[in-house]
């Protein structure tokens, strides 16, 4: 869909009676089935960046999504955000799938539309959970990221991708700059206000205890992102290949400059900055991945590397407990590449012209659709979690917090040490008072 605009790309896969494309079918079968990598890759990454005694509860808080969200996206989600609606909301013309069979979507079958973007919701909501990992309760996480996935990640994907006002008014977002990391980073900030901060946070060193992990998950992210971008040019066409080329070099351009800020800061470039500068790299592409050039995808990459890092920066100096930085990763760094979208766009690389390409107005409307997206996100995200706590108390206990959430919220131990069998065999026989340990 070379040289459409998101409202053309709107039309192009709501007209009836199509005709479906092999190639095109072929290509989001594989660009759907990438994207799902995406959410173990997050487990891994999150999982990396915990303590030993939280890796199973951050990896289960992520791969859950995979059943929780998924189903609720079939059942509802899928037609509050693209059934027919107003410029709010789909109708619920396609609840339970009616209406979604083997018909044409644009070029390929409406079923695999649905899954394909049913693969977004489900790592969207699982983002939330690096804000909010080693003290949020297993199932009211459970209620709240399900509720989330429809009543604020559906409506905003309306907006942009459904019809909505916001594809109306002309702001750009090829792959979710807005929808997905803008919307979560922002929920990411108000969770983690209203959960507090973690036992222990400023007095005692949080260190990831698998660096390794980290790497493997931003690296398998990296390559499931191929499917998040090029995929959603909807088809195997030009539009797929230049999102899957900036998609490669938007992270490259990031690597290298954190990598510099850590040398000149520090005088050492570390792993776990490394993944996450590729990580900010993946975000500040992904509203711009079909609708600028290569070498725009170099600067925007490079450029969205300083807000992001001094945002990371700043936080470790505050009370604010994000516990793996989704605001500065993927909030700020959607934002980011959100607004750059509105500078380096061009009619020439299948977006609307820029700023750079004489079209001031198209970074208003970039802003525009950054601040309202924030806007709802932060009061949907503020009365859901209020919503669920009274009907479920979502923190953790001192006690679960100190011996670690993988125990008392699963049951089992990432690394058998023996003290989770005693933990385990303490919580059937709550007479006598279980042994604890200080966080490793």
């Amino acid at each position: 869909m070379q040289g459409s605009t998101a409202a053309t790309l709107f039309d192009a896969v709501s007209t009836p009676g199509g005709s479906i494309s092999a190639a095109d079918t072929g290509w989001m079968l594989v660009a759907t089935a990438l994207v799902l990598l995406m959410t173990p890759a997050l487990a891994f990454f999150y999982g990396g960046l915990v303590r030993s005694k939280n890796v199973l509860n951050t990896m289960m808080m992520c791969l859950a999504s995979l059943g929780a969200v998924g189903i609720a996206w079939v059942v509802v989600g899928y037609s509050l955000a693209f059934a027919p609606g107003n410029g709010w909301i789909g109708s619920g013309a396609h609840l339970f799938l009616n209406g979604v069979g083997l018909e044409a979507k644009g070029s390929i079958p409406h079923i695999l539309y649905m899954a394909y973007q049913g693969t977004f919701a489900i790592i969207t909501a699982a983002l939330i959970s690096g804000a909010i990992v080693e003290r949020m309760r297993f199932g009211p996480y459970l209620a709240f990221i399900t509720l989330w996935s429809l009543i604020v990640y559906a409506p905003v994907a309306h907006w942009v991708w459904g019809g909505g006002w916001l594809a109306r008014l002309g702001a750009l977002d090829f792959a979710g700059g807005t929808v997905v990391h803008v919307n979560a980073g922002v929920g990411a900030l108000v969770a983690a206000v209203l959960l507090g901060e973690r036992k222990d946070y400023g007095r005692q060193a949080f260190l990831p205890h698998s660096v390794p992990f980290v790497l493997l998950g931003a690296s398998l992210l990296w390559f499931g992102w191929f499917g998040f971008n090029a995929g959603s040019a909807l088809g195997a066409n030009a539009s797929a290949a230049l999102a899957f080329v900036t998609t490669l070099l938007a992270p490259m351009a990031t690597l290298v400059v954190w990598m510099l800020l850590d040398l000149a800061r520090t005088g050492k470039a570390t792993a776990v900055g490394a993944a996450t500068g590729i990580v900010v790299g993946l975000v500040a592409i992904t509203p711009a991945a079909g609708f600028i050039s290569p070498m725009s995808a170099i600067a925007v990459g490079a450029l969205a590397t300083i807000p992001s890092y001094y945002a990371i920066q700043w936080r470790s100096r505050t009370r604010f407990d994000d516990s793996l930085d989704v605001l500065s990763a993927h909030g700020v760094g959607g934002a980011t590449g959100a607004l750059l979208t509105g500078v380096f766009a061009a009619r020439a690389w299948g977006g609307t012209d820029g700023l750079l390409s004489g079209n001031p107005g198209q970074l208003a409307r970039q802003a525009a659709a950054v601040f309202a997206t924030a806007i709802y996100s932060a009061a949907g995200t503020y009365a859901l979690l209020k919503a669920v706590d009274l009907m479920a108390r979502m923190r953790a206990g001192k006690r679960e917090e100190g011996v670690g959430m993988d125990v008392p919220q699963h049951g089992e131990e990432a690394y058998t040490s023996g003290e989770g069998a005693i933990l385990v065999m303490a919580d059937r026989a709550p007479a006598v008072d279980p042994p604890t340990r200080e966080a490793r």
